[in-house]
């Protein structure tokens, strides 16, 4: 093996695997989320849903991202994932979240393949695929909470996804260092939709993982629906 392979083949070993840590963090829905791991690992990469370069990173990048939105959702009640698309945040959620039910909303067809097949491997009982687009939903679907992660920005997501709430309810996203900017920009179609102030928050996790960016939206009035 060269020296240029040897560099290749450890970049991507992930520097959380094995970390015990995680163990403990993810209590109860350890099982489903080490499961949901290897099955991104293996499965995940062959299908196109995770680059190859993402395998060096899933735990902090994408599964310990999207567990900092799960302290902002309710425990019982209807969250619904907005673009599912791997799982991510949807499924981590469905694993930490057990007495909720969690809608896994995606329109693509090969995604919900893949989602289905991660349910029933997982034993997820509380999750619920389904085809379709939040937008055509309107008036049908309603839920306690929605979250998304990586789908929109926020202008468009707060059309998408507000009015799926019912008063109280709340819209949790996971965004970036332009989140700020995103509140700002989006501000005027919250406020059209009922949406009450955007909050910006910096969500912790496991001490040394980078912190995440959750912006929580909660609807105070029902108005501006189609």
């Amino acid at each position: 093996m060269s020296s240029g392979e040897h560099s290749a083949e450890q970049s991507e070993i992930d520097p959380w695997q094995g970390d015990t840590r995680l163990v403990d963090f993810f209590g109860p829905a350890w099982p489903a989320i080490e499961g949901f791991h290897r099955l991104l690992t293996d499965e995940g990469v062959l299908r196109g849903l995770v680059g190859p370069r993402e395998v060096g990173r899933l735990w902090e990048r994408h599964l310990l991202n999207s567990a900092a939105v799960v302290p902002f959702l309710p425990e019982t009640g209807r969250i619904i994932d907005i673009g599912s698309g791997a799982g991510l945040p949807g499924i981590v959620v469905a694993a930490m979240r057990p007495d909720a039910e969690v809608v896994l909303l995606e329109p693509m067809e090969r995604r919900i393949d893949w989602l289905t097949e991660v349910v029933d491997e997982l034993g997820l009982a509380n999750a619920v695929v389904t085809r379709g687009r939040a937008e055509d939903l309107h008036g049908e679907l309603r839920a306690d909470a929605v979250t998304a992660r990586a789908v929109a920005p926020l202008d468009r997501l707060y059309r998408w996804a507000l009015p799926l709430l019912g008063k109280g309810g709340v819209l949790v996203a996971l965004k970036g260092a332009r989140a700020q900017e995103e509140v700002d920009a989006g501000a005027r179609w919250a406020k059209k939709l009922g949406g009450g102030p955007a909050e910006v928050i910096s969500a912790s996790t496991i001490a040394g993982a980078e912190q995440t960016t959750v912006v929580r939206v909660v609807r105070e009035a029902e108005r501006g629906v189609r």
